[in-house]
This record gives C-alpha cells, structure tokens and sequence, in this order.
C-alpha cells in the first residue's frame, strides 16, 4: 500500500515536535497535525508562560528588598495588561519559531483536529491522510469536579489568559501547578487562598521540602485550608461564595481555579476505530512508545509516563532514532530532576526519604536549613533548605532536594552526579564554589 505519509504525527507540542524533526531528519516524509498553536500546552498554555509570569512575580520580592540594599523604597504597582501584551508577544514568536524550525526540517503542517478513521487513516477537516506510522502526541487536559455552581469555575488555561488581575483569587488543588500558580499570583500582589483537598501539599514530595514550601508560602501572604473540599460555589452580584467542607464558608472570592486533575487528551480521537487500547483514560504502550498497534505510537502526557516537558521531548526523540534511525533505544524515566516554580522555588530528583526508607534497609538523610547571604541584609528572611538522601550501606545518594534560589540549576546537575552513582563521601570530598548556595551540599551533615 501507498502511504500519504511515513510518518504522521498528532499534536504539535514539544514530543510532537521532537519527534516531527528528528524523524524527518533522517530522511522520512513527515505531516503533524495541530488542532491550536503549534508549540502544545508548554509553550502557549503552561510551562513558558507560567515562567515568564513567575519572573514578573520575583520583581516583588527583589523591591521589597531594594531598600536593604542602597535603592531606597521603590513603588509596587504591577500591571497586569501591560506584562500580559509582552507574554503574548514572546509567545507568539516561540510559537512562530517552533513553526519556522518544522517547516525548515521539511515537516508539513496540517491545521484541524485529528481522528482516526482507521488504523492508517487519519481524517482532518475533511480530508483524510494515510500514514505507514502514527505518533499520538495530543498530552493532556485539565478536568474540573461536578459541584454546584462549577460553571463559574476556570482551569489553569484559562487562568494564564484573564485580562484582568483577580484582586483575590481561590485555587484547588495540592499539585506542583497549583502551589506555583498560588505562589507566582500571590507574588504579583493579588490575594490568594489556596484550598488543598488532602492532608498537605505536594503530597508525593518529600515531608521536610513540602513543609518548608508550605511555611514559607504562608510568610509571603498566601493563605491555606488544607483537608478543605469545595462542595458548592455560588455566585453573587460581584463575587463568589464557596461552601467548603468542614462547614466553612469563604466570601469575596473574585475567581477561583481548579488544579486537581489532569486526564489524557483522548476526546474526539476514536481510537477505537484504530482499535488502540487504552487503560484508566490513557494510552497503553511498551517502553518504545509502541501502542497495541505495532505501527500506532504514543508519547507524553496522554500516556501513563511523567508528564514533564522534557521526557515527552525524550521520548519523541527516542522514537525518532528507533524507527527511523535505526539506533534502537527506550527512554529510562528513573531519577528524573524536576522543578517547582513556587516562590520560593523548589527542586528535586530521586527517592524522597519515605520512599527510600520503603526501598532500603538503612537510609541516611543529610539535611541543612540556613539563611542565604542575600538574605542578611535583605528584608527577606526565608531560608534555603538542602537535603540528600543516601542509601547507609553504599553511601549512595539515592534522592537531593532542595528549597530556595536556583534550586531547578542546581538540582538538575546533581541529577546527573545521581545517575552516575555518587556516593556521600564524593559529596564531602569536593570543594564548592565560594560564596554560592550550592557549596552548601559538599557541607552537608
């Protein structure tokens, strides 16, 4: 049979793209298919422009600190339609640029939202096209609970794109977004509650991280109702009424958002024309993104693996090499480092101390807590927390956590120290940069 196509990929976020290119690269005659902006979730909807908006929030704290520092007090008035037209621009061009990069790598791009018409065919605003293989890449979208008055609720897409600042807003939910999006809000001067349905936040963090995070949030003006559902939401002339569980009741509330759920993208797909199997709403697939269709592959968040930026790009480019590089290879998703953009911001990679105690007959942890010199003479008070966790036996480390400036830089290069085996005793024999932050975890005891 003759294929329109050697490979066609659906949806153009950071995996598809990955994929898209390399593919192409190495010579197959490639089609992605985009039903938004080509650049998916991260570069319109989440990842960039969460961290252009956490850069805007910093400038909070470097004023309240300026003083401390020889520049006199300086002005709070942040304004938010001016910020949100630069956003828009930058996101335009990266969106623009992710197009020019297809388009050079001889990548076609078809506009419209794609299904399956059978495992072959894949039908777009009326037309279909054939491809030998097919890469499901469509990530992941935002579900929100069935409670009266939900309809007055947004998701966090929506929430990046308000063309007004909430004077206070409400967010649900105990997950890394939602404890960045409280901290960033909350560091452009709005009112933020934050309403965590479980016991604390971050739950699959480690407890020492989570609290500090937590602590600290409060310092900086942010306000918890932690084991709090929202069982009702009622309008009124000017703001929201929430009914919480434990017979609380919040007022004044001007927007509320929830971030407690994220399902696959599958809706519209027909997946069961192509007869792709899936588990608990995502796609099932083998450690080389293969589906139970030998030629239908899956990558990123509409598949059971972490869903972070980079291992979709990973997994993208892993598929690429395999199929069409003839360089066999499957994504390892262990000790995987990852960032929480909170203020303050936070950072980890491997096991936390629970779960290493759950892996490990004799766990060791390192843990130290200390004020940054920024810090001794700024009005800022928040301190840096550093902790490694070591398996006793080998002195491994086996998890490295940390809380406070730079954390994602730091954490990420000691990720590759993990992957590569370094020991406690590595950690105490290296001399560090001085005066920095992360000397401090070859001073660590």
């Amino acid at each position: 049979m003759n294929f329109d196509y050697d490979l066609l990929v659906i949806g153009a976020g950071p995996g598809g793209i990955a994929a898209a290119e390399r593919a192409a690269n190495y010579g197959a005659k490639v089609a992605i298919a985009e039903q938004d902006r080509v650049g998916g979730t991260c570069v319109v909807h989440g990842c960039i422009p969460e961290k252009l908006m956490t850069y805007a929030a910093s400038f909070s704290e470097v004023f309240r600190n300026a003083d401390e520092y020889g520049w006199g007090q300086v002005k709070e008035d942040f304004n938010w339609h001016q910020f949100m037209k630069a956003r828009n621009n930058d996101i335009d061009h990266l969106v623009e640029v992710h197009t020019n990069h297809l388009r050079e790598a001889g990548v076609e791009l078809i506009h419209g939202r794609a299904k399956f018409w059978d495992a072959n065919t894949v039908f777009v605003e009326g037309k279909h096209y054939t491809a030998r293989k097919i890469l499901i890449a469509v990530g992941g979208k935002s579900v929100k609970p069935e409670i009266p008055g939900i309809e007055s609720a947004i998701s966090s897409k929506e929430l990046l794109t308000l063309e007004r600042q909430p004077k206070h807003l409400a967010i649900v939910g105990s997950n890394h977004i939602a404890v960045k999006l409280a901290g960033i809000i909350n560091g452009l001067i709005s009112k933020v509650t934050l309403i965590v349905p479980e016991a604390d936040i971050l739950p699959d963090v480690d407890e020492e991280i989570r609290t500090t995070i937590r602590e600290q949030m409060k310092q900086l003006g942010v306000r918890f109702y932690r084991n709090s559902k929202v069982e009702k939401i009622k309008k009124q002339s000017d703001h929201l009424s929430l009914k919480l569980s434990q017979i609380r009741q919040l007022e004044s509330v001007e927007t509320i958002v929830f971030i407690t759920e994220r399902v696959a993208n599958l809706d519209g797909l027909d997946l069961d024309r192509a007869n792709v199997e899936t588990d608990n709403g995502a796609i099932v697939t083998d450690e080389y993104a293969r589906t139970s269709q030998e030629h239908i592959f899956a990558i990123g968040d509409c598949t059971p693996k972490p869903h972070w930026t980079p291992v979709a790009i990973a997994a993208g480019r892993a598929f690429a090499d395999t199929e069409f590089g003839n360089k066999t290879r499957a994504v390892d998703y262990n000790n995987i480092p990852y960032v929480i953009s909170s203020q303050p911001e936070a950072a980890t990679v491997g096991l936390n101390q629970s779960l290493a105690e759950e892996k490990y007959d004799n766990v060791r942890c390192y843990s130290k807590k200390f004020q940054p010199l920024y810090n001794l003479m700024a009005e800022s008070k928040q301190k840096t927390l550093l902790k490694l966790v070591v398996e006793g036996e080998s002195e491994r480390v086996v998890g490295a956590h940390m809380v406070g400036d730079y954390a994602a830089e730091i954490i990420q290069i000691i990720a590759l120290a993990i992957r590569s085996g370094v020991t406690k005793r590595d950690f105490d024999r290296t001399i560090g940069i001085h005066p920095s932050i992360g000397e401090e975890f070859f001073a660590i005891s």
